[in-house]
């Protein structure tokens, strides 16, 4: 997605400490959790610190013969708990580490077994027992494979694996922009593994070149579909142990002409489930698979006029699974189709209730508590800049506000596997609390929040603000204003913009109003710093206020920023000669779109990794919220920067990593052809190999920083006039 890592969003604080809530591993009875470090694995009780033991120390995790214990990052226990899967030494694939190596544990004989012997070091995904705990199956170079762990017998499902045949496993595409990577799953009896088949044999390469770390340059190669290229053929098959042979599941659809983002075993096990999307992602199939025949009955079918959501629905960020709320098959399916998002329950024969009523959005679902029937869910009734947990009872009803109204502003539940009690990040414009633990339903604090900051007297304040626009649409904001502030003074103002569907801005968090990339304070400094919310955004203030940037991204979203910028530039405090912008990703695209389309309004801009071209972009995000390309690309060219940098008139940096698997530099590039031929002067700073984050490489972030606010003095000086 285009989209900079969550240190944009979020202040740095509160990104870890909610990365590390999300991947926490609980104990199978759910009352506590393990942690890695150079000592072992700790078993870790949130609630009774005298609970605490080591799970495995550094004896255990050090293999026979060797110095050094195994470096893990997580593991799985058999279903016998004899048995432990540690996965160890790994490496990252695009965005997370999901390669390595994988070593079984003994617990009685405390022995330790490296499986998948023979193949390239850190090369192993996804590891998996079968349920009866006899076997593993894991990726290896696009390939699956079978170990019997009585003798480490390896048996190879898939043969035909490649750079470009991928089998259990992902794409780029995928990854990025549904949230994919684990491709496979056992069937309940162990007796047959589904798994997911692409080809992208015929996705061209986006060759990125370095020129740095060797004496002749080289190029590394990227499976990037742009926008208007065929993605790859996606096809899931079965394979049964017994025979040794797989089979293709029959649905309808062009394989290359649609996307399959979930799967996965129906209960019973005698079919599997999957969600088909076609190419436009503005209609979805669901189908049951008979696990026997492979022959695919449709059961449900949904249409949206814009695109339908797939990666909000979820609280960790990955698809592929299923909310099964019993072994009949019926599952919790989330729909905008009433014009708010909310959630259904549904049957493997189509049949639907609604859940949740009301007006407002489920902004995520949480957990299902299968013996209370108690579905928790994020949503925010009265306020899109914050969360709340909210339960309701699976029969449907009101829903009920689970966090006390003392917590305003965002907060972020990880819910126990049991549904007994969950760690609590909560975090405002006024404060960072993280570390809550709390019991469910009734929100008792078990265990006090930590305070890493609260805000103290001295301290600029963020103000929320909200604004409407010449076109009648309300817009929400922040703003801090200058420590000292004299509303008899001009001071120079400094928007911050994202602007696309794949992220907020104006969030009630600690984040809220503070620039990671300023060196020093903009309060102390005298910028007032304002970032708006426009239409498009993921906020949760319904389907039409997030779908109407459908083929106008570039357009509506811009033009809302600038009439509301129009707006705030009427306020006697606000200096219309010093008038900055800044965004990074698709903020970036915001940045230049808004400089360049809106030239009297913006007179300094700093544009980071931004998309110059929407044609250069990949298909499934842009085609996603553009529509899909046939016969013109009027609507690309229209929302694109780099049709209206013949307009800039201010100051601009343009700032971009060359190794961007993401955002190309190509998209710099083009810019700058485009800028040279319009003889428009301009600033640019190239950070060799670096990727979209720009944050590789000693030194990197500091100059970046500097870079940008020595930049910003100079050309929109600070200070009350």
């Amino acid at each position: 997605m285009r989209k900079f890592s969550s240190l944009i969003i979020f202040s740095l604080i509160i990104f870890i400490n909610k990365t590390i809530a999300q991947k926490l591993q609980w104990s199978p009875d759910g009352n506590s959790f393990y942690t890695f470090s150079e000592k072992g694995i700790s078993s870790t009780d949130p609630v009774n610190a005298a609970n605490n033991k080591m799970f495995m120390t550094v004896q255990d995790l050090t293999p026979g013969g060797a110095s050094k214990p195994l470096t893990v990052q997580s593991f799985t226990v058999a279903p016998n708990g004899k048995l432990l899967l540690l996965f160890a030494n790994t490496r990252r694939v695009w965005r997370q580490n999901t390669r390595g190596d994988y070593w079984i544990y003994n617990t009685e004989t405390k022995k330790l077994v490296q499986l998948g012997k023979g193949l390239p070091e850190s090369s192993l995904l996804f590891a998996k027992f079968s349920p009866d705990g006899k076997k593993v199956a894991y990726v290896s170079k696009h390939n699956i494979f079978i170990e019997n762990l009585a003798d480490n017998h390896r048996t190879q499902v898939t043969k035909d694996g490649t750079d470009r045949m991928i089998n259990g496993t992902f794409d780029w595409v995928y990854e990025e922009e549904f949230g994919c990577q684990d491709g496979f799953r056992w069937s309940p009896d162990g007796t047959r593994i589904a798994y997911w088949k692409l080809d992208a044999s015929h996705i061209r390469n986006f060759l990125m070149i370095d020129n740095t770390d060797s004496l002749y340059s080289f190029t590394i190669p990227v499976e990037y579909p742009k926008v208007g290229q065929n993605p790859s053929s996606c096809t899931i098959w079965l394979y049964d142990l017994a025979s040794g042979k797989s089979r293709r599941a029959e649905v309808s659809g062009d394989p290359v002409q649609h996307y399959i983002p979930r799967m996965e075993w129906a209960p019973t096990g005698k079919a599997i489930v999957l969600q088909q999307l076609n190419r436009a992602q503005n209609e979805t199939r669901l189908f049951s698979v008979d696990a026997t025949t492979a022959k695919g009955k449709e059961f449900y079918k949904e249409t949206d006029p814009a695109w339908i959501d797939i990666k909000s629905r979820w609280n960790d960020n990955d698809p592929t699974g299923w909310d099964w709320i019993n072994d009949k098959g019926d599952f919790l399916w989330v729909s905008e189709k009433g014009g708010w998002r909310q959630i259904y329950k549904l049957n493997l024969e189509g049949k639907e209730s609604l859940i949740t009523r009301g007006n407002y959005d489920v902004i995520q679902f949480d957990f299902y508590d299968a013996p209370t029937g108690t579905i928790y869910y994020t949503a925010s009734p009265e306020n899109a800049t914050q969360t709340y947990l909210y339960k309701i009872n699976l029969s449907g009803g009101k829903g009920e506000r689970v966090t006390p109204a003392a917590l305003s502003g965002v907060n972020d539940y990880t819910i126990s596997t049991n549904g007994k009690i969950a760690l609590l990040n909560h975090s405002s414009a006024a404060e960072i609390a993280y570390g809550s633990v709390i019991s469910l339903p009734e929100h008792k604090e078990l265990v006090a929040a930590k305070r890493i900051k609260k805000a103290g007297p001295q301290d600029s304040k963020t103000e929320f603000f909200k604004v409407k626009t010449t076109d009648g649409i309300e817009l929400d904001g922040w703003m801090v204003k200058p420590a000292h502030f004299d509303p008899n003074k001009k001071y120079p103002v400094v928007f911050y913009v994202y602007g696309e569907p794949a992220t907020q801005t104006v969030m009630d968090n600690y984040s809220a109003g503070k620039n990671f990339l300023y060196k020093g304070s903009m309060a102390d400094d005298c910028y007032i710093y304002i970032s708006l919310e426009n239409r498009g955004a993921p906020a949760p203030r319904g389907r039409e206020w997030r779908k109407s940037i459908y083929r106008k991204i570039g357009q509506l979203n811009i033009r809302d920023q600038a009439m509301g910028a129009k707006e705030v530039l009427k306020w006697n405090f606000i200096d219309t000669s010093r008038v900055a912008v800044w965004g990074w990703s698709g903020g970036g695209s915001s940045t230049l779109n808004l400089m360049f389309q809106y030239p009297g309004i913006y007179k300094t801009g700093i544009a980071i990794a931004a998309v110059t071209n929407q044609l250069l972009y990949d298909n499934v995000y842009q085609e996603r919220y553009m529509g899909v390309p046939t016969t013109s690309n009027e609507d690309f060219v229209k929302g694109s920067p780099i049709t209206y940098a013949k307009n800039l008139r201010g100051n601009l940096l343009y700032i971009h990593g060359t190794g961007d698997d993401n955002v190309h530099y190509q998209n710099a590039e083009m810019l700058i052809n485009e800028l040279i031929k319009d003889g428009k002067q301009f600033q640019l700073m190239s950070y060799p190999n670096r990727t979209h984050s720009i944050s590789e490489g000693e030194g990197t972030r500091e100059h970046l920083s500097t870079l940008y606010t020595n930049y910003l003095r100079m050309y929109c000086p600070p200070g009350g006039r």
